[in-house]
């Protein structure tokens, strides 16, 4: 599919991407999930080499949660502002913390991550563990949203 590459495991990735994952990886063990047990992490690397993570924080009162993407891209925004994102990773540990679950963002990230594509002028990668051993590279975020919701929708 155009715009997305395939990796049969993460060794084929490039160093800045399995950096990336490995940043990741760590964020994961920092997520709040009682009650889903599935610890989310991801990781973004800004055009200056900074490295931000994010992981996933729960809440009993479910629509409160906050998804790992949008905890590491509003860190960036506030702490980070004015720097472009060059890429991002995110991974998700299954409940025994030791193997790799696949790890797509929802809905929400994606519309998110698509709104700080816009507001940098400029796509950025996205790395997703796919499958058991599987990696996607996406050259955009936008993709991975394809009628995404922008200023333009607004009615004026």
């Amino acid at each position: 599919m155009k715009g997305f590459e395939t990796f049969k495991n993460l060794e084929e990735l490039d160093n800045e991407s399995k950096y990336l994952v490995h940043k990741a990886k760590e964020a994961a063990h920092h997520a709040y999930a009682p009650y889903s047990k599935f610890h989310v992490g991801a990781a973004l690397m800004l055009e200056d080499g900074t490295v931000v993570t994010g992981s996933n924080q729960e809440n009993a009162s479910y629509p409160l949660c906050m998804c790992a993407e949008r905890v590491a891209l509003y860190v960036a925004a506030t702490q980070h502002q004015g720097k472009r994102i060059t890429k991002m990773a995110v991974v998700a540990h299954k409940k025994n913390h030791k193997e790799l679950a696949a790890a797509a963002s929802c809905g929400a990230c994606r519309q998110v991550m698509a709104e700080f594509e816009e507001r940098q002028r400029k796509p950025f990668e996205v790395v997703m563990h796919h499958t058991d051993s599987q990696w996607i590279k996406c050259e955009s975020a936008h993709m991975l949203l394809p009628f995404v919701f922008t200023s333009e929708s607004l009615i004026d």
